[in-house]
């Protein structure tokens, strides 16, 4: 596995972590459909969260969250279509991101950004 994949995997369990810590109720990790993929869909208060995780080491050039081009927006809005369209019964949703900041695979920085988009 590459080093890539490996860093994005421990981010995920992190966010996962994370997102429990912060009161939601996780529904699936991993939801895929098609080529479509949600790292993190979760509950909180009525409120049903689609949430992409990015991931890196340190660098000065650049935070994670800056990696969410407007392609993987378009791909999770289309996910999250097809899952509201699975489960009707939410009518409260949003949109965001977690970005993780790594430094010797300890964690230096966690940033949720909510609401990102529409």
């Amino acid at each position: 596995m590459s080093l890539t994949k490996q860093t994005g995997n421990y981010g995920e369990e992190l966010a996962q972590k994370y997102v429990v810590e912060q009161g939601f109720k996780i529904l699936h990790t991993n939801w895929r459909h098609k080529n479509w993929e949600v790292d993190i869909i979760a509950e909180k208060e009525d409120i049903l969260h689609f949430i992409e995780v990015k991931t890196r080491q340190y660098s000065p050039f650049g935070y994670p969250e800056n990696n969410v081009k407007q392609q993987k927006m378009n791909a999770l809005k289309n996910a999250a279509a097809v899952y509201l369209e699975k489960n009707p019964q939410w009518h409260s949703i949003q949109f965001d991101v977690i970005a993780i900041t790594l430094q010797n695979n300890l964690v230096k920085e966690i940033c949720w950004i909510d609401d990102v988009f529409f």
